[in-house]
């Protein structure tokens, strides 16, 4: 029997969400494409990400930055000298391996932080081989994970591929603040492209080389902006939390934001934590049970960062909570980080002082977010079927014919043209309604909508529900209201 991970990577080879890149060259490892199904989900889940979090405030704007970054600010940002994982080799075999990993498949629990002589005495400690040939492993020692570039037609000019979206942001912070008026809070988001020359790749798309963030850094005013009256935490309002001692465990509790807020955090920063726990539990209909934020401590964390949660999502594939994201209160230290680097001035007026804004960053990692989309919805007994929220689900509705004769195609077809106006809808003429339907659950369709010999007679048409397999008969000229009303998560009803 295929394990849970192999099944979802058959599925998603097999109808189009992903594969590993270049694979009629062999592949290359950490790279994968997107196939026409993953390319929309992907385009649906980023859509629903700008509408939530730069709906958060009418200041927060998306931006798209250069992927290539030259070391002077790399230098700046603490990358060319810090942006290291700790490599180990086998003295055998002579393959590579990321220590922490090595670790954490033994002991299963996180291993981030350590130094190399830390990790060289946890790894004699468990007596851990290499994982090809059981060979002894060499000494560990830090490996800079960035992609350089050669610029330049002599290749003089030495540049780096981004290694995540942030420095964008931070190195277009004042330029946006004069474009934007010269107001705090301000918000810039940025989706795209970054590489990571990973160690070890693994997990399909959880670790890979070149992967996709969505991010905003969020700019404010240390000095007010914790007093602003929208953070009070209302009574009722509860995050579910695995603190830095707690998270090994497995589990988490769920904690009252004041709690919080008495607990040390600052209001703005549960506030936050509120809105991406909404994201998750409301718009990617995330069961609360496999849904948590998980402290890392002092020592795990970045030294910049004052506070850092991750973001994890129970997944069976991968063996547990595993981090799809995070919000990281950055302070000051990337404009601070520029402003030295680049001797320009990046502090800002703001009612007559002058601020070194701080950061707040909520950071998704877009990939591992669909996979766990797919990980969670996908079920296989009688029939398989992929129960994606309705506005990621890459084919919202599909139409069909019951028959392919007696001008039902030509009617079908007419309702997909009227459908196409607001949606990218499917259409299938081929083989019986029953393996029709097959195929749209297989790949998340939320509504199949089927063209009869009584739509003839009565304009009426069949809506088929993909998780209850419920019907019911509407009118097409109620077809488009229906469908707004299902996709946006209004409970099916079935004709009585």
């Amino acid at each position: 029997m295929p394990s849970r991970y192999d099944e979802l990577w058959s599925l998603s080879v097999r109808r189009g969400f992903f594969w590993p890149a270049v694979d009629l060259y062999g592949g290359l490892a950490g790279f994968y494409d997107y196939g026409h199904l993953g390319a929309a989900m992907k385009r649906n889940w980023e859509d629903l990400w700008l509408e939530t979090f730069l709906g958060l405030d009418e200041n927060y704007q998306l931006v798209d930055p250069t992927i290539a970054l030259p070391e002077a600010a790399l230098k700046a940002s603490g990358h060319v000298d810090h942006f290291s994982d700790l490599l180990v080799r086998c003295t055998k075999c002579r393959e590579t391996w990321r220590a922490d990993h090595l670790l954490e498949d033994v002991t299963h629990e996180a291993h981030e932080g350590l130094t190399a002589a830390e990790a060289d005495a946890k790894i004699r400690e468990l007596k851990v081989r290499c994982p090809k040939c059981k060979g002894e492993l060499g000494p560990a020692q830090p490996f800079n994970m960035m992609f350089p570039l050669a610029v330049g037609p002599l290749g003089t000019d030495r540049a780096y591929l981004r290694p995540e979206t942030a420095q964008g942001a931070y190195l277009n912070f004042k330029r946006e603040f004069e474009a934007l008026r010269r107001r705090l809070p301000m918000g810039l988001a940025v989706i795209g492209r970054c590489f990571r020359n990973e160690i070890s790749p693994r997990q399909g798309t959880y670790r890979m080389r070149e992967f996709l963030q969505a991010e905003l850094q969020i700019f404010f005013d240390p000095a007010t902006w914790n007093d602003e009256p929208q953070f009070d935490p209302p009574a009722e309002r509860s995050i579910q939390i695995a603190f830095a001692d707690e998270k090994g465990k497995g589990g988490f509790a769920s904690h009252p934001a004041r709690a919080l807020v008495e607990r040390g955090l600052p209001k703005f920063y549960v506030h936050h934590l509120a809105v991406v726990q909404d994201f998750y539990l409301r718009t990617m209909a995330v069961p609360p049970e496999r849904f948590r934020f998980a402290e890392l401590s002092e020592k795990e964390r970045a030294f910049y960062n004052k506070i850092h949660f991750d973001i994890e999502v129970k997944q069976d594939s991968l063996g547990g909570f595993k981090e799809v994201g995070g919000v990281h209160y950055r302070s000051d230290h990337d404009l601070a980080a520029h402003q030295a680097g680049s001797k320009e001035r990046l502090e800002v007026s703001v009612d007559g002082r002058k601020v070194l804004p701080h950061v707040l960053e909520l950071s998704f990692g877009i990939d591992r977010n669909l996979w766990a989309l797919l990980d969670l919805g996908l079920s296989s007994g009688e029939r398989t079927v992929l129960r994606l929220p309705p506005r990621v689900a890459p084919i919202p509705a599909a139409v069909f014919p019951l028959v392919s004769k007696d001008g039902l195609p030509d009617r079908a077809r007419a309702v997909v043209a009227a459908l196409r106006r607001r949606w990218r809808v499917g259409y299938d003429e081929s083989a019986s309604i029953g393996r029709r339907y097959a195929r749209m659950d297989e790949v998340g369709t939320p509504v199949c909508i089927t063209v009869d010999h009584e739509t003839l007679n009565d304009g009426a048409v069949t809506l088929r529900d993909r998780d209850s397999t419920k019907q019911r008969r509407v009118p097409e000229a109620s077809l488009v209201a229906a469908l707004d009303d299902l996709l946006g998560g209004i409970p099916f009803v079935a004709t009585e």
